[in-house]
């Protein structure tokens, strides 16, 4: 697909291989993208993939970030349960609903430590998210101080667990009542014609932001559904996708580069 958004143009720019990192007990498989040349000092973006999963698009958003200077480290969240097929939704949503938001925190937290460990690290850690990724970003920076700033790309059911739960034994509270313990700038995109979340979605969120004092922008993609940056799925839309990369690197660079 033609004009996609941050494409690695000089693929000798960017290092990339799979990994693994502990977290607690646990090995947790993920993509680890870098400079091929580091300038002396490149801030880390963990990249939390979609419901899906780890599928090749998160890796090729990881290496858009190494392609401008960030090291950034997708973790697997499914290492434990295995990865859905993604072309299977009902193979997808148990995986999704059933996987730990307490865990979830925990292996975000060591994927944000691994990225600070590696050589040349500014110690400096960002944290985007897509989709379910969304919704665990949102989590994390309301859970933990690992991540100094987020984007929250469309996650959904930030404000109950499942379609018939409000909440459930790996989902116990909803994000949106963490609103008040986020620990770092955030930046949470919508997109006008997506159904979760929605433009509702989005001005709780901001009500809460602002009665909590949070440092939140909100931004709604006109033209856009959900997934609009997912350029293999027929969800992509070119002109909202070019806008949304500019304002997620504008934004990472404001906090992580400066």
């Amino acid at each position: 697909m033609a004009n996609i958004p941050g494409t690695v143009t000089d693929p000798s720019r960017v290092w990339g291989e799979d990994v693994e990192f502990k977290s607690g007990s646990d090995m947790i498989k993920g993509y680890l993208a870098r400079p091929s040349q580091p300038e002396g000092g490149d801030p880390g973006i963990v990249v939390i993939h979609e419901a899906f999963g780890l599928v090749e698009h998160i890796r090729d958003i990881a290496r858009r970030f190494a392609h401008i200077g960030y090291n950034a480290l997708a973790p697997d969240l499914y290492t434990r349960a295995g990865s859905p097929d993604p072309n299977d939704m009902d193979s997808v949503f148990p995986v999704m609903f059933g996987l730990p938001d307490a865990q979830a925190v925990r292996d975000l937290e060591a994927a944000a430590d691994h990225l600070r460990g590696l050589s040349g690290a500014t110690g400096k850690v960002g944290v985007i998210g897509f989709c379910s990724g969304g919704r665990q970003t949102l989590l994390f920076a309301c859970s933990s101080t690992k991540p100094d700033v987020a984007i929250d790309c469309w996650g959904g059911f930030i404000d109950r667990a499942t379609p018939d739960a409000e909440t459930t034994p790996s989902r116990p509270t909803p994000i949106l009542n963490l609103i008040d313990r986020l620990h770092c700038p955030l930046f949470a995109v919508f997109g006008e014609e997506d159904q979760n979340p929605t433009i509702a979605h989005s001005d709780e969120l901001r009500r809460r932001a602002r009665q909590a004092g949070r440092d939140v922008t909100i931004k709604v993609y006109r033209n856009a559904g959900h997934a609009f940056l997912a350029d293999y799925r027929p969800s992509y839309r070119e002109g909202p996708a070019a806008e949304l990369w500019q304002d997620i690197v504008a934004f990472f660079d404001k906090h992580l580069k400066s």
